[in-house]
């Protein structure tokens, strides 16, 4: 009983990060600093990076997974803490990125174009999804509520996995028509 209060302790915060994280992103991502008059250089080496992060995350997803299972407490812990670290990472260099360069057209056409679309958009909605979920899985297991993290946690991995590796697919897809 008291892990459950423990947990209500931080039901605010979910809520409100939960909120303002995708609000804050949407409204950077139309904020263009370049085009407000602002003299900065469009951060064009960046989308690879992120890439790259979210390939880290996927991969220290599966790791942790991995660990947890072989009952490594201590690892899991470090390589979750590890995997939102990335993702924080990833957001910041996602919103700068966007903050100084203008929006990137896909320009294949056909089935592929569909299926390019098809993937950012789930990408771009289980995105937003995850963030409660990461959130309240961290702090079933900090408050030591093990058994509700678990449970939970069935659900998180493989949402928070799918949006790291159909971020390495986005931008696998569209990277040839960067400028």
């Amino acid at each position: 009983m008291q892990n459950i209060e423990n947990e209500k302790k931080y039901n605010k915060w979910i809520v409100v990060l939960s909120v303002i994280i995708p609000l804050a992103v949407a409204g950077l991502f139309g904020i263009n600093l370049r085009k407000l008059g602002f003299d900065v250089e469009p951060l064009r080496f960046l989308p690879p990076i992120y890439a790259t992060i979210n390939g880290l995350t996927a991969v220290v997803l599966i790791i942790a997974v991995t660990a947890i299972k072989n009952n490594k407490r201590k690892l899991h812990e470090n390589l979750m803490k590890t995997a939102i670290a990335l993702s924080v990472s990833f957001l910041l260099m996602y919103i700068a990125y966007h903050m100084t360069s203008d929006s990137t057209k896909f320009g294949g056409e056909g089935a592929i174009k569909y299926i390019y679309y098809f993937i950012l958009i789930t990408h771009i909605v289980l995105s937003i999804a995850v963030i409660p979920f990461v959130l309240i899985t961290y702090v079933r297991a900090i408050t030591n509520n093990f058994e509700r993290h678990k449970k939970i946690a069935r659900i998180t991995f493989p949402l928070w996995l799918y949006v790291a590796i159909t971020g390495v697919v986005v931008y696998v897809m569209i990277s040839p028509y960067y400028v």
